[in-house]
């Protein structure tokens, strides 16, 4: 059955390859973004544009006129290392804006939210790996306490208001699209400078691990959360991590970059070790990742090769 759905940060890395999946499939689809992360020309033709922030007052009459079944959340301040600097504009941005979101749905009648979590950052420093989601919730950011934090919030929205949830706790994403503009992923960082080849930065030692997830496999996840899950919060990853430094030697030798990286010192907040299991969201949702990560690479190389080419 085909659904009308709202994706808030819809011109964003995640949220366009999103907007994309759900055109495919028939869906009718409102892209709400501020465009301060994301871009327009990123946005589906086929989707109906709103240019408009979390906090703003008029988000309600949006959702009042497109009458949305289905949210799905992306929006979100992403960057680690600006929610340890600005703790209150992150809890800003994600709680009371998520929160303006909520509110938003509730008057409108919307009956579920696809909420955009992160199995990277709300577990800290883990016990055990691979992180399964009984894991102890011990964030080392802001950022993590406020993904954290709006979980519960549509737990209790769900409970008292009746609206339907599901969190997905997303690994580290990677794909086309993505933004190497300050803090994103290392992936696109890397594969952008090697391009050009510009000096490439490592923090720390480069042994830290990551569960590097492609951008399509997380565009499937959401599509499967329209009709599947209620109330969970599910790992999106790929249950494998991998060092920094291995993405850089793969990138190397795919790109044929010649230069060695710079090792520069490590950033506050960050989880050293982490990667994710995914049996929960292949028993709720039927999803498990199809991208693995050689391919990925290769994907992604092809992409900011094009744009290298290009500019």
């Amino acid at each position: 059955m085909k659904k009308n759905i709202i994706v808030a940060g819809g011109s964003g890395f995640i949220g366009s390859h999103i907007v994309d999946r759900l055109i495919l499939e028939g869906h009718k689809v409102v892209v709400v973004d501020n465009l301060i992360g994301g871009r327009r020309e990123q946005v589906n033709p086929y989707a109906t544009f709103y240019k408009a922030d979390l906090m703003d007052p008029s988000l309600v009459d949006i959702l009042q006129h497109e009458r949305p079944q289905v949210i799905s959340h992306q929006a979100a301040q992403i960057n680690v290392s600006h929610s340890i600097r600005n703790p209150i504009e992150d809890a800003t941005i994600n709680i009371l804006g998520s929160l303006n979101l909520l509110e938003s749905a509730r008057k409108c009648g919307t009956e579920k939210v696809i909420y955009a979590s992160s199995g990277g950052a709300i577990y800290g420093e883990p016990n055990y790996l691979p992180c399964d989601e009984e894991h102890p919730i011990r964030p080392l950011s802001p950022y993590g306490v406020s993904k954290h934090t709006v979980e519960q919030y549509l737990r209790m929205y769900q409970q008292v208001y009746g609206i339907n949830f599901i969190a997905l706790r997303y690994g580290n994403v990677y794909g086309p699209r993505q933004n190497t503009a300050g803090e994103a992923g290392v992936i696109s960082i890397f594969s952008q400078r090697m391009l050009k080849a510009e000096e490439i930065y490592i923090f720390g030692n480069g042994e830290q691990t990551r569960d590097f997830i492609y951008v399509t496999d997380i565009a499937e996840a959401n599509l499967l959360s329209i009709r599947e899950g209620n109330g969970q919060s599910l790992n999106i990853g790929t249950g494998v991590g991998t060092s920094v430094n291995e993405v850089f030697k793969r990138l190397q030798e795919s790109i044929r970059y010649e230069h060695q990286p710079v090792h520069i010192e490590s950033r506050p907040g960050e989880v050293f070790a982490i990667h994710l299991t995914y049996n929960k969201a292949e028993s709720i949702l039927n999803w498990k990742p199809k991208i693995n990560l050689l391919e990925g690479l290769e994907r992604t190389v092809a992409f900011f090769q094009t744009q290298v080419e290009n500019n």
